[in-house]
């Protein structure tokens, strides 16, 4: 029960901030104080408008809102996500374009589990779509599954990802981003030696804990640092009553925040800062630069307590991926049985999160891939964050993965429809952040 307690008492406690901060927004704000010539009272109701919004947004799931694509003709094409696999824990949600018919290029994006919904990736599947039929990995809120739905661990992940790669069929491309290259990568494999027919044609593994020893960083330090025991006792926690899954064990998605702030608690103390004097002088906007990315950064997620420490110690701690010992349903995956299809890696010469080095070494564990279908690219000047959804993956790494899949399509080239138009509105971080967001 007590930490059923510590998950309710974080709960309240954020209640408790967004509750000060709709009370100080509404003090500040209310007509009479503009009798006052005082610019504190803009102040409060600036401060309270912030924070309000900012501890709301952390029990929120983001919206998609993918904007519409126009066609050739210049229809305008509503894009509409639907769920095509539905599990316990987790969707194979496809995004349907109304009118369009059937893409060459067929991209499945695996999502991140760590910490952050699907939607992070976002930016990435608005800048896909006008050139691919495109499919996410939309995992659930573990706080909201029963405990009677069993657990979830990093074999469970790994299974799910060979169901919805068997479902989508062998002219796939699978993009998996950070957290999941080393399960996707084992999935492969798994489809490789079991099922060699429904294997994607091709797999990119995007800033992703291949090897963490190839590059320290402060994760892989962390991991060595702390014992499970440690890690059990002090991160592990049990959902509350307020929720379906009471009584799950989970890693907490606001103490998960808690740690993603204080790797770069300076740049997000300056955001913070900056938005109430922007909101007090009347600058701000509801959708600006910084609404949102906080939006979705302060948007976070329980995860299962057994996927939490089986990721730790047999990720990091135990490098089985690394050592290609990794095991799943009692059997041993050998990723040297993937030879069909062909690996690209990419990484960013300035991720903290993901070293350079990290990644590119699961190329190395594809012994009985060719050569000619290995690849890999190092953005130089690109962190965390920017790699998948930045600058750095719009102008140069999207470009090449998808000349990464045409050259390894078994049919016909498909042609670029450079004549796409995509509304959209870019998500970026806060200035000086370098995308700490910890996928």
């Amino acid at each position: 029960m007590q930490f059923m307690a510590a998950y309710d008492m974080m709960e309240a406690t954020r209640n408790a901030n967004a509750w000060l901060g709709a009370t100080a927004r509404t003090m500040g704000s209310f007509p009479a104080t503009a009798l006052v010539p005082n610019p504190a009272f803009k102040m409060l109701a600036a401060w309270g408008q912030v924070t309000e919004r900012s501890f709301a947004r952390m029990i929120a799931k983001p919206d998609w809102n993918i904007p519409h694509l126009s066609s050739p003709e210049g229809h305008d094409m509503i894009v509409e996500p639907k769920v095509e696999v539905s599990r316990p824990f987790g969707d194979l949600l496809r995004f349907a374009v109304s009118g369009r018919p059937k893409m060459a290029r067929r991209i499945l994006l695996v999502a991140p589990m760590s910490g952050h919904y699907a939607t992070l990736l976002r930016s990435t599947v608005t800048s896909l779509l006008p050139d691919a039929d495109v499919w996410v990995t939309d995992w659930h809120n573990a706080r909201d599954i029963p405990v009677s739905a069993g657990k979830f661990d990093i074999e469970d992940y790994t299974l799910y990802l060979v169901e919805f790669m068997r479902h989508l069929g062998s002219d796939l491309n699978v993009i998996a981003v950070c957290q999941p290259a080393p399960l996707t990568l084992a999935a492969t494999a798994l489809l490789a030696e079991q099922e060699p027919e429904a294997q994607p044609r091709t797999l990119t593994l995007i800033g992703g804990p291949i090897d963490p020893d190839a590059a320290a960083t402060d994760v892989t330090d962390f991991g060595r640092r702390v014992t499970m025991g440690q890690l059990e006792h002090s991160m592990i926690q049990q959902v509350g009553f307020q929720h379906a899954g009471v009584g799950r064990k989970v890693y907490p998605g606001l103490l998960q925040l808690s740690s993603f702030i204080s790797m770069n608690l300076e740049t997000h103390s300056r955001a913070m800062r900056d938005q109430i004097l922007a909101v007090a002088n009347g600058t701000a906007a509801d959708h600006d630069r910084h609404n949102r990315f906080y939006d979705e950064y302060l948007a976070v997620m329980d995860m299962t307590a057994e996927f939490y420490l089986s990721t730790v110690e047999r990720i990091f701690k135990g490098l089985e991926i690394a050592q290609n010992r990794f095991v799943v349903d009692g059997h041993r995956v050998d990723i040297g049985r993937i030879t069909d299809v062909a690996v690209k890696t990419v990484e960013g010469g300035k991720d903290d999160i993901s070293a350079p080095g990290q990644c590119v070494a699961a190329l190395d564990l594809l012994t009985g891939l060719p050569d000619g279908k290995k690849a890999s690219h190092l953005e130089p000047e690109a962190g965390h964050y920017g790699i998948f959804a930045g600058g750095s993956w719009r102008r140069n790494i999207r470009p090449l993965v998808l000349d990464f899949i045409d050259a390894n399509a078994s049919g016909p080239t498909p042609a670029r429809r450079g004549n796409s138009r995509l509304r959209s509105v870019e998500t970026k971080a806060p200035e000086g952040d370098t995308g700490r967001v910890a996928v």
